[in-house]
């Protein structure tokens, strides 16, 4: 990527350089940064809103801090490429989010200034702490700086670090980015925290006489409405986040570096746990991100000076747009049905449904267990929730899952987006484990839809059943399959089989099912659609099983106890004894490129899926003739 726009930024090969730069220079090095991101992501697509915000704090963190040996952990990641540009990846930002190329989050593996991964929310503070104190046992003198969203500060891990870090005692300083925003608008109590003082009447009040006192002398009136704004910082979060045992400092504002800079070195020489905050703007300096942040969150390429411009034909219907019509078209039906979803109302499809049904849908904010307690104790009380949560989030409430939900056996869907591969975000974002954790765990069901219209489907007969069932499904769209207008669903537990053939069967768990059938014709195999990881079609399974001299199993999710491990436990509690091969994804993690690369190079496309059987069972003498012709 050219630099000749960039004259200063192109001299900057490591912090060390650009800590020997004026004040002067390093708001001209700002500028210069801002303008490369924006190209930058405009190349490659990635994260553009949360990374045009922290421009000048990482300019400041690096230019105050002895990078690499003070620890910067970055919460969540996604704001980290001027910190990439910054740290010797400039030259490689083109590569970003693709395969062999530079990660849209920070990996240790990629750069010792990634002191600690991160791509979910909230594990910043904790992390620095734990830097913090091992640098203390150590004897080693650094600084540990954990930088947070507003967002990010919903969820209970956030809190739980905080709690210990007070009484702790340690050298850990916590920047709070206050932009007023994580990537839905944020939600909860906190969030208002702040509103609520500078609204109430003692304050109005006070405001208003000072400002009728003052309005005839303009110098005092401006010095009047900057305290006005500190007064935030001096009164409400003082108070909150002292009582966790910090110093708080602040709200400052994160754009001006005159006040980023010497605030920073101030802190440098205290002692003890300090807290920071700092107030900026997702998408500062590009208008049509500042207007509109969500919509430039994540975008793909685009030309700046037009920005993000709708395609001229409509885009197949994604999985998540057939989850948001089908939650809008179930609630219109059934007045129970309440909507859930931790922080992700546009990724999960929910912006219709909120409209539609404000009274109905629950943003709890970045805390995914809560989101699962809070379902059941709706499903306590007759409510029908649905829980609109991705595959990897949902993770993050696994003890809540068992204990809350399937325990009790409540009747709550869980619909999980970005089950298996989901390209660019790589590795921390894949829906790899839903399938084996899931079918563990008593009561529990699992769907599997292959196609847009299964999906809707399958989603309807989740919301049927008395206890709780998850329904995966992938990012972007599928084949295409027109969902039905109805709200017609598909018998619970049961298969179908696809295509009749000879010898082998394919047994496809949800979208591979296509690959599946374009393999099948040149080994004249038998594919069966199986829909469902739990419960197992175990009639369907061992009909076929008993009529095929051996059984391959497919699915976009890990081998190790997945769908495939499945029908191997219910081959051997019916005594059956015949090869099974297990396609899915490995002991490994897979880290981000383009999707159908991906699952290429794991063997789950069409050729891949005929080659593993190839190789495995060999091809019958009619097959390979077709093959050879």
């Amino acid at each position: 990527m050219s630099t000749t726009n960039y004259p200063l930024l192109e001299r900057i090969n490591d912090p060390a350089d650009l800590r020997r730069l004026s004040r002067a220079d390093l708001k001209i090095l700002a500028g210069e940064l801002r303008a490369f991101v924006l190209h930058s992501v405009s190349q490659t697509g990635g994260h553009l809103s949360s990374n045009l915000g922290t421009v000048e704090l990482t300019v400041a963190l690096h230019a105050v801090f002895n990078t690499p040996a003070d620890r910067l952990v970055w919460d969540v990641g996604h704001q980290t490429y001027p910190h990439k540009i910054l740290t010797g990846r400039r030259d490689r930002m083109n590569t970003l989010r693709q395969l062999g190329g530079l990660s849209g989050f920070p990996q240790r593996a990629e750069s010792e200034y990634d002191t600690f991964g991160t791509a979910h929310s909230s594990t910043s503070i904790s992390a620095a702490l734990g830097m913090a104190l091992a640098a203390r046992q150590q004897g080693v003198d650094r600084h540990c700086v954990a930088i947070i969203g507003d967002g990010a500060m919903t969820a209970g891990m956030a809190f739980e670090a905080l709690n210990n870090a007070g009484v702790a005692d340690a050298n850990l300083l916590v920047v709070l980015n206050d932009n007023d925003m994580s990537i839905s608008p944020p939600v909860g109590a906190l969030n208002r925290y702040l509103a609520q003082l500078m609204s109430g009447n003692v304050y109005t009040r006070a405001r208003d006489v000072g400002k009728n006192v003052l309005k005839n002398v303009p110098p005092l009136l401006e010095l009047a409405k900057r305290l006005e704004q500190q007064a935030k910082g001096m009164v409400v979060p003082a108070t909150l986040f002292e009582n966790f045992g910090f110093n708080y400092i602040g709200p400052i504002d994160g754009h001006d570096l005159d006040s980023l800079i010497p605030t920073l070195e101030n802190i440098r020489g205290l002692k003890g746990p300090q807290f920071l905050h700092v107030v900026t703007k997702k998408g500062q300096g590009y208008k049509l991100a500042e207007a509109d942040p969500v919509a430039y969150h994540g975008p793909g390429k685009f030309d700046p000076k037009i920005g993000l411009v709708k395609p001229a034909t409509p885009a197949k219907q994604t999985f998540t747009q057939v989850f948001g019509q089908w939650l809008c078209d179930m609630a219109a039906k059934d007045e129970r049905l309440v909507g859930i979803t931790p922080a992700m109302r546009e990724g999960s499809g929910m912006v219709e449904f909120e409209r539609r049904f404000p009274g109905r849908y629950y943003d709890v904010g970045i805390a995914e267990q809560h989101a699962v307690t809070f379902a059941a104790g709706m499903a306590c009380e007759g409510v029908k929730p649905v829980v609109a949560i991705y595959s990897t989030f949902l993770q993050r409430g696994y003890d809540q899952l068992i204990h809350d939900v399937a325990l009790q056996n409540l009747p709550v869907v869980f619909a999980l987006d970005r089950a298996g591969l989901v390209g660019a975000d790589g590795a921390t974002h894949a829906g790899a484990y839903d399938i084996p954790f899931v079918r563990c765990i008593p009561n529990m069901s699992m769907a599997c839809p292959a196609d847009e219209r299964e999906c809707r489907q399958l989603l309807t007969t989740a919301y049927e059943q008395n206890h709780p069932v998850a329904v995966r499904y992938p990012r972007g769209a599928g084949v295409g399959a027109q969902p039905l207008a109805s709200l017609e669903g598909l018998p619970f537990g049961r298969g179908e089989v696809r295509r009749e053939g000879r010898r082998i069967a394919i047994l496809a768990f949800g979208t591979l099912l296509y690959p599946a059938l374009r393999a099948a014709e040149d080994l004249d195999a038998t594919v069966v659609n199986m829909r469902w990881a739990k419960p197992l079609d175990t009639e369907l399974l061992l009909r076929i099983a008993g009529t095929h001299e051996a059984l391959v199993t497919v699915e976009e999710g890990a081998i190790m106890g997945g769908a495939g491990s499945a029908v191997c436990e219910a081959l051997n509690a019916a005594g059956l004894t015949l090869p099974v091969l297990q396609l899915g994804l490995p002991d490994a993690f897979i880290e981000h490129g383009d999707p159908a690369r991906l699952l290429a190079l794991q063997g789950l496309d069409a050729a891949g899926i005929a080659h593993a059987i190839d190789e495995r069972f060999g091809r019958p003498a009619e097959a390979r003739a077709r093959s050879a012709a």
